[in-house]
């Protein structure tokens, strides 16, 4: 036993996962909604997993399942739009974190507009949007890394708030 961590190493790999799981609920992350169009359709997905990569050229990363339909349609087109979720926006962000959700008509009922570069949809209650183009995709476990080169990013309206993933929940911080 540790005494810096005061527990014992974990053998049970399933163990492992939840205390992970849990431990990582701790991390304040903030909410995005990856949107991507294929032909006529539009896949979106809420994402905790996003990050800055590098400031010149400005890159970002997301996190998908690996199985995840959209991230079949990453094989197929190259550019997709991260919407940085306002706090009032909390209803679409649930419903694109449902498993399951149907794969048409993700975004009926969603106020949206296209992303004139990517033609993502681009949540319309966002604290701002990033139109990208895929420059990398590797696998990581049960997840894929998406890196991608921003081609514009766009402030939204102020003041809304963000909306953040803490313990296993969605909570606007105003």
């Amino acid at each position: 036993m540790s005494e810096a961590s005061g527990a014992a190493a974990v053998t049970d790999p399933e163990e492992l996962v939840e205390r992970f799981r849990a431990t990582m609920g701790r991390l304040a992350g903030g909410v995005t909604v990856v949107a991507v169009r294929s032909g006529s359709s539009d896949l979106a997905m809420t994402a905790t997993a996003v990050a800055s990569v590098s400031l010149r050229p400005p890159m970002v990363l997301f996190c998908v399942y690996s199985d995840a339909r959209l991230r079949e349609v990453l094989d197929e087109v190259e550019t997709w739009a991260i919407s940085l979720v306002d706090a009032g926006a909390l209803v679409p962000a649930e419903r694109l974190a449902m498993p399951g959700r149907p794969a048409v008509g993700q975004l009926l009922g969603v106020p949206h507009h296209r992303g004139p570069l990517s033609g993502a949809a681009l949540l319309d209650g966002a604290q701002g949007w990033l139109e990208c183009r895929t420059a990398w995709i590797k696998t990581a476990g049960d997840h894929d890394v998406v890196v991608g080169e921003v081609l514009d990013a766009t402030l939204g309206p102020a003041g809304g708030g963000a909306l953040v993933h803490y313990l296993g929940r969605f909570r606007g911080l105003t």
